[in-house]
C-alpha cells in the first residue's frame, strides 16, 4: 500500500517553551550594561551638581566641566534607555509578523 500525497508520517511536536527560548547571554550582557550606564549617568549628575556648585562660587574652569558632565549624563541616559529597550524586545521573543490589512483585491 502507497502512503503517497497522505499525511500520515509522525509529528514531531516541538515544545513552544524551546521555540521562543531568550538568549541568556545577550540578555545577561544588555543587563550589565544598561546597569553599567545608568550607574555613570548617576556618576555624571552628582558630578554636574558639584561643578554647578563650583561655578556659582566663581570657579572659571567649573563651567567647563559643567557642560562636559551635563552632555555626558544625557549621553549616557540616552544610551541606558536604547540598551534597556533592546533587552526588551529580547525577553519578548519573536513577534509574528504583522498581516496587512485588506484582502486580495487590497494587495493588487
Amino acid at each position: 500500500m502507497s502512503l503517497v500525497g497522505t499525511h500520515s508520517g509522525e509529528r514531531a511536536e516541538k515544545s513552544s517553551y524551546d521555540a521562543a527560548k531568550p538568549p541568556r547571554r545577550k540578555i545577561l550582557f544588555l543587563a550589565l550594561a544598561v546597569t553599567g550606564t545608568l550607574v555613570a549617568w548617576g556618576v555624571l549628575v552628582y558630578a554636574a551638581i558639584d561643578f554647578g556648585r563650583e561655578a556659582r562660587s566663581g570657579e572659571p574652569t567649573a563651567w567647563a566641566f559643567l557642560v562636559l558632565s551635563t552632555v555626558g549624563g544625557a549621553a549616557c541616559l540616552f544610551v541606558t534607555l536604547l540598551l534597556g529597550a533592546r533587552a526588551l524586545t529580547l525577553l519578548q521573543g519573536p513577534q509574528a509578523p504583522a498581516r496587512p490589512q485588506g484582502g486580495r483585491r487590497a494587495s493588487r
